[in-house]
This record gives C-alpha cells, sequence and structure tokens, in this order.
C-alpha cells in the first residue's frame, strides 16, 4: 500500500506535534490497514480481526508530498486466534520511515458488535 502524504496527515493536522511531517498516528493506521489486508484471507465467514498490540518505531520524518509505502507480514501462527505482523514502511527513496511488530486477534463479528463497552 503505498500513501503520498498531504497536509491531513502531519503532526499538525493531528495534534500529535507542531511540525508538518507525517505524523505517528497516521503511519499506524496505515499499518495496521495493512495487517487487516493480510488477514482477510485468513478469516473465515462472520470472522474480523481487531487489533491488539502495536509495537512501532517511527525513525525517519517524512515531509508533505512524500510517498511512503507500508508492508505488513505475517509472522505469528497462522490458524491461531492471535496474529502477529512484522511491518515496515519506506520512503520513495527507499529509506526506511518505521518498523516493528502489530498483534490482531480473531473474533465473530457478530458477538464482538454485541460486547457491551467496557
Amino acid at each position: 500500500m503505498r500513501h503520498v502524504v498531504t497536509d491531513e496527515d502531519t503532526a499538525i493536522s493531528l495534534g500529535s506535534g507542531d511540525v508538518a511531517v507525517l505524523a505517528t498516528p497516521r503511519l499506524i493506521a496505515w499499518l495496521e490497514a495493512a495487517t487487516v489486508l493480510v488477514a482477510a484471507p485468513l478469516l473465515a465467514e462472520g470472522q474480523t480481526s481487531v487489533g491488539t498490540a502495536v509495537r512501532i518505531d517511527h525513525v525517519k520524518a517524512t515531509p508533505v508530498g512524500r510517498s511512503v509505502e507500508v508492508s505488513a507480514r505475517l509472522v505469528g501462527p497462522a490458524g491461531s486466534r492471535r496474529l502477529t505482523f512484522e511491518v515496515a514502511a519506506t520512503d520513495d527513496a527507499g529509506e526506511a520511515v518505521a518498523g516493528g511488530e502489530i498483534t490482531r486477534v480473531v473474533v465473530d463479528r457478530a458477538r464482538f458488535n454485541q460486547s457491551p463497552p467496557a
């Protein structure tokens, strides 16, 4: 998945800082979206996955106008309720922007949606 950084993606816009570069929360959302895509074919009818842990090192700033490619690779056991993904982001110069791990848990969508809020 490739994304071009816009003004709406910056730390200023998201309130996570005061510089006009890719905000860490937006980057994490993009990385999570990549894990959702990779997880989808592993899910049975009526299942979905929910994020439960994010461990990301955001190591390089990306200014507005530059692009970032995000990827996810399943490293945890397939067929398990807990799916662990290695995630990475690189900029359009091929330099590392971020890396880490995201964990998702497989749940029954209908039952999860009926759960009372915590």
